[in-house]
């Protein structure tokens, strides 16, 4: 039996991946320091013989280096998220985006492991130029998170050419579906939108909400990373979305629903929108949850967020102050 151990596995896109590892025969190990993943991601899974979770943080290497003992893949998805708190604390992303990844690979390498997958960010591409976005793009990071995630992908495919480590990279675009964060800073418009949704206050809509995003399906994204480690392919970095983008007014027109709109935000591009053929070229992988099938399984999991913060636009405009001050106070308004 294969070991597979998941950094951030207690997490949204984590959790989904140790379940189908889990049910492919693969043993696994969950490290996570529950920050912002929980347990209750992994309860279909917390009991099997073959599941073992281990509390800990990628940051203290002492405690990191015994989860990897026995492991073949690696799966590195553990890191800050987020835009605001990364303008506010790029100390503390730095050290868990990038020192943090630096210690996930030197446990990897010291065991020698077959296979290292990392979660990185499309975030990194900026303002594109081109749509579809290509992996050949410039890389052009608006705020600290995306340029701390970048860092983390270089080290990774460094590590692969200088160490020989067999690593790949998956730039994720915008990744939706149950068990997303339902706490913390303001961010994700699905979390935004269905606590607004159970509140029945309207959705605050950035800009004129002609804004499309690459949304894809969690599943499918997590498969992109089964078919990574499964396969000989090295050094590369891929664009994983859903081959097609859509706007976040169909968004609103799919859950129903009164709208207000807010300024459009500096640093954000009008589309995300990625090149998937490198993918699908060399990992077969293509995704298969259509976007109105995958906002239609989100309503029979919509009670995840009746806890979950519900945003007004003053309470966004306050939230996002910094996120204006630093990319561009004068697009405020």
């Amino acid at each position: 039996m294969k070991k597979a151990l998941i950094t951030g596995g207690a997490g949204f896109i984590g959790s989904h991946l140790a379940e189908l590892l889990i049910n492919n025969g693969y043993g696994v190990v969950v490290v996570d320091n529950l920050a912002s993943g929980r347990t209750a991601n992994l309860s279909s899974i917390l009991s099997h013989p073959d599941f073992t979770f281990i509390e800990a943080d990628i940051c203290d290497l002492d405690a990191l280096k015994p989860a990897f003992d026995g492991v073949d893949w690696v799966f590195h998805l553990a890191g800050m998220a987020d835009i605001v708190p990364s303008i506010e604390q790029p100390s503390h992303y730095y050290n868990v985006n990038a020192t943090g990844t630096l210690n996930v690979l030197e446990c990897a390498r010291s065991v020698g492991v077959s296979r290292f997958v990392y979660a990185a960010s499309s975030s990194s591409y900026g303002i594109p130029e081109v749509y579809p976005t290509p992996e050949t793009s410039p890389i052009q990071p608006q705020y600290p998170y995306a340029l701390t995630k970048y860092m983390g992908e270089e080290m990774v495919l460094h590590w692969s050419q200088v160490y020989g480590l067999p690593a790949v990279s998956l730039r994720l675009f915008n990744v939706f579906g149950p068990r997303s964060r339902t706490a913390g800073a303001y961010g994700a418009v699905f979390g935004v939108f269905l606590a607004q949704k159970l509140n029945g206050s309207p959705y605050t809509v950035v800009g004129d909400g002609t804004q499309t995003r690459d949304f894809t399906y969690v599943t499918d994204v997590a498969n992109a990373f089964f078919m990574a480690a499964a396969s000989d392919v090295s050094g590369e970095a891929m664009n994983v979305g859903s081959g097609d983008h859509y706007s976040v007014n169909k968004l609103v027109e799919l859950l129903g629903g009164e709208v207000v709109y807010i300024p459009k935000r500096p640093g954000e591009p009008d589309c995300t929108f990625g090149d998937t053929a490198k993918i699908e070229r060399l990992l077969d992988w293509r995704a298969k949850v259509p976007f109105e099938d995958g906002v239609a399984m989100m309503f029979k999991y919509i009670d995840n967020w009746k806890d979950a913060p519900v945003w007004d636009p003053k309470s966004i405009e306050k939230a996002t102050d910094v996120w204006f001050h630093y990319l561009g106070d004068e697009n405020k308004q």
